[in-house]
């Protein structure tokens, strides 16, 4: 059975699992927790959305993230293409860091936000890593007790469930906390309907009824629409986006047509790199240094609106679902 393309919609609440591949090590050192930590809470500036839990372990990762307007997909490529790169670099590994396709489960908020965070804040414990989920430094707990003051974790929301007092709500997040210790592994987290949602039939009928009205778009720009703009703009030769060689001025060419083309067009990494007839990592690659640039030189920002600006003229929009 093909695998389901991911629904997006703004307020979407997905449990984000992603593992190392081959359950290898994702995490030697503290070095590279506090490495992944400072790239989601860029990424988290950059494209923003509410994390309200999360847990770093050896070889896994959850992340419990409320979305706004940019789909998850480009998030958890962001973040992960960003740390794999970093990996690679410090140990001296190519390829593949983490196992295929991120799960993404879409969650009933209501029902299930409450119970997640605690879930997921426990999972140390379940690991039988640490006898309490404060002795393990790695997840958003210490947030919701007070004891850190940095904006990662956003517990406003999950505090106030309850009390409007936060002396008092620290105090009863504690305590459902606790009571969560002698519960081990819950199978109904992961067991998901339509092989993506964690609800009743009401919530994913009400979820399936909201989305034939959509509330993002992407647009309709052919590949080569975008890599002759990109040629156009650049006065990087469109035959040397083509070239089999590796060439910096094409590889940093192709690199612009893909971020362009997750952006406007919601394109995935592995159909502009079935397109260059490149690997995915390459492309993944190159559309790092793309973000790198972005963040360092608000010229070449301005560049890239400028052309993507020019590639939605008179296009057709077109309903965005996330399948990245």
């Amino acid at each position: 059975m093909g695998r389901k393309p991911r629904i997006h919609f703004p307020g979407a609440l997905y449990h984000v699992i992603t593992r190392g591949n081959r359950r290898q090590g994702i995490f030697l050192d503290e070095k590279d927790l506090k490495t992944f930590l400072s790239y989601l809470s860029e990424y988290k500036c950059r494209y923003p959305f509410k994390l309200y839990a999360y847990a770093l372990m050896k070889n896994h990762i959850h992340l419990l993230i409320e979305v706004e307007e940019i789909p998850l997909g480009r998030i958890m490529q962001s973040i992960l293409f960003r740390y794999t790169r970093y990996f690679n670099r410090r140990y001296g590994e190519v390829g593949h860091l983490f196992q295929g396709r991120y799960r993404a489960i879409v969650c009933d908020k209501d029902a299930y936000l409450l119970e997640l965070v605690r879930y997921i804040h426990l999972n140390p414990v379940r690991a039988k890593m640490v006898k309490g989920p404060e002795d393990y430094a790695w997840t958003g707990h210490f947030k919701y007790l007070g004891k850190e003051k940095d904006f990662l974790i956003d517990d406003d929301f999950v505090l106030k469930q309850f009390s409007d007092n936060r002396s008092s709500a620290i105090r009863r997040y504690r305590q459902f906390v606790g009571e969560g210790v002698s519960i081990g592994y819950q199978q109904k987290y992961y067991k998901v309907k339509d092989q993506r949602f964690l609800g009743e039939d009401s919530f994913i009928d009400r979820i399936k009824e909201e989305k034939k009205e959509p509330e993002s778009w992407v647009y309709d720009v052919p590949l080569e629409a975008i890599a002759h703009e990109v040629s156009r703009a650049t006065r990087i030769r469109e035959d040397r986006l083509y070239s089999a060689s590796r060439g910096r001025e094409g590889a940093g060419g192709r690199g612009l047509v893909a971020y362009l083309a997750r952006m406007i067009s919601g394109y995935t990494v592995k159909e502009v790199a079935d397109y260059f007839r490149r690997s995915p990592v390459t492309i993944s690659e190159a559309i790092v240094k793309v973000e790198d640039l972005l963040r360092e030189d608000k010229s070449f920002e301005k560049t890239i609106k400028r052309i993507g600006e020019n590639l939605i003229k008179g296009r057709k929009r077109k309903y965005r679902i996330s399948d990245a």
